[in-house]
């Protein structure tokens, strides 16, 4: 299996985090920072809002199982990519929509798939794409957060089971068994 990543950013990284989880062909998803100028900031930092960073997810994927513009459909369909620097109550640069190609032919992907969103949408998007930009793992205790600390926070619980259910039902085929 050749695997490759692609790096997106949609608001709170457990939330992304636990939608990529969940699509198929996905072998795994490290939260992180991206985006910025300070070198290897702290979550508290990039909560500052100061850094220029955004909380974004670096996605493992099976191109043979799921293609790129199918990764990124999910992506754009499963949180509100027509928010400016927000999702629902996180405000800030720090929870903007962006997607961080790492190379010209996921730049063209992107761009694609921000044409489809607004073909379908009315053409709000305001997904970002930037890059190329210097990737920071987040923190440990971040990683795989909802399935561990995150089913007992209640800002996930209100957050994220929404998020799934919109995945489920507009990407049903992309979801992996339960």
């Amino acid at each position: 299996m050749a695997t490759q990543q692609a790096i997106m950013a949609g608001g709170c990284f457990w939330c992304t985090e636990a939608v990529m989880n969940d699509v198929v062909g996905v072998s795994a998803v490290e939260s992180g920072y991206i985006g910025g100028d300070k070198p290897d900031p702290t979550y508290k930092e990039v909560c500052s809002g100061t850094t220029g960073h955004a909380e974004a997810v670096r996605v493992t994927f099976d191109p043979e199982v799921i293609a790129l513009p199918d990764l990124l459909d999910v992506f754009m369909g499963t949180h509100d990519p027509s928010q400016l620097n927000r999702q629902g109550n996180d405000v800030g640069t720090q929870y903007r929509s962006a997607i961080f190609p790492l190379d010209g032919a996921q730049r063209a992907e992107a761009e694609a798939a921000i044409a489809r969103w607004n073909a379908d949408n009315s053409g709000t998007a305001v997904t970002t794409i930037e890059g190329p930009a210097q990737w920071y793992p987040a923190e440990d205790y971040h990683q795989e957060y909802w399935g561990g600390e995150g089913q007992r926070n209640p800002y996930c619980q209100a957050t994220i089971p929404p998020k799934l259910l919109k995945l489920r039902k507009s990407f049903q085929s992309r979801v992996k068994s339960d």
